[in-house]
């Protein structure tokens, strides 16, 4: 006797797609939304003016900004120097728009080594339990020194070069990016997907790159931003306490340091280059919040 009925088939069990990326944030979407209120647009208005200041520097200074002229000293703003001069008759305008360059100089070197680094230490120790005891005690300890003195002691035995006061400032926050990264891949390595993919033998540089990294990328924008802000202030520090960029060159910490004994006479040589750090920090740390609430969805959720 048979049966009308066919027996059930079995049930077929769906593989994930290990080589299809996950959804990806369109970047010029992205930059649209980030750009989308009017803090951020203020703020990537005057960064992007300060960043042309730099590039133009040599056109839109009216003066050499190292030119010692005695005779000039403390000058009030005239036609020929519009912001007047500095201590040792220097143009304090020109001074300003070269200072930039160093402003920008030190933050994207500092955000391009710290994340390099970071990035590195951060998957190594997140991937390989062996390395996790051993480099992140290390970096543990650099995380106890405050980076102000490191930075000074560095400067101290290195000399006061822009490369070193560069590494001085990359140094301390190679940690603080390295622990990010490993919470971010710990997590990762948890998901069922990646377990797949390890169970399925896919190597660990192609794991790292393929799986691992992509997601690391929206906090380490967002990191970036502030790491750039950071280093500026630092800079801008370490040059006001004379352990930074050589007392030569045009930078708004130096000109602070510059122009502090004769506050009282000219407030104006130190609220001009205040005021441009100020401005630089404020534009790219409201920028790295909008970003940030961007690509958080428990913080677009609240928006």
């Amino acid at each position: 006797m048979t049966s009308d009925t066919e027996p059930a088939s079995a049930p077929t069990l769906a593989l994930p797609d290990l080589d299809s990326p996950k959804e990806r944030r369109d970047p010029l979407k992205l930059l649209r939304d980030t750009l989308s209120s009017w803090p951020a647009r203020i703020s990537a208005l005057v960064l992007g003016l300060i960043v042309l200041m730099a590039i133009c520097a040599p056109w839109l200074g009216t003066v050499d900004p190292v030119t010692i002229n005695p005779s000039l000293r403390l000058k009030p703003p005239s036609p020929e120097h519009w912001l007047g001069t500095d201590t040792f008759g220097r143009d304090v305008y020109s001074r300003i728009v070269y200072g930039a360059r160093i402003s920008l100089v030190v933050g994207a070197g500092t955000v391009i080594v710290s994340l390099l680094f970071g990035v590195f230490f951060g998957v190594l120790t997140g991937y390989f339990r062996w390395a996790d005891l051993i480099v992140m005690r290390f970096m543990d300890g650099l995380m106890a020194i405050p980076g102000i003195l490191l930075a000074i002691a560095l400067v101290a035995i290195s000399g006061a070069t822009l490369t070193t006061v560069l590494i001085a400032i990359s140094i301390p926050e190679i940690p603080r990016v390295a622990r990010m990264v490993r919470s971010v891949i710990l997590g990762v390595k948890a998901e069922p997907y990646v377990e797949a993919a390890s169970v399925l033998g896919t190597g660990v540089w192609k794991m790292v790159w393929r799986h691992l990294l992509p997601n690391t990328v929206a906090p380490l924008l967002v990191q970036g931003t502030y790491i750039f802000a950071a280093a500026i202030m630092t800079e801008a520090i370490l040059s006001f306490l004379g352990a930074g960029i050589p007392p030569e060159t045009p930078s708004w910490g130096n000109m602070m340091a510059d122009g502090r004994v004769y506050f009282q006479l000219k407030p104006e040589l130190i609220l001009f280059p205040g005021l441009m750090v100020s401005l630089t920090v404020l534009s790219v740390n409201m920028l790295g919040d909008v970003l940030r609430d961007r690509l958080d969805p428990r913080m677009a959720k609240r928006l």
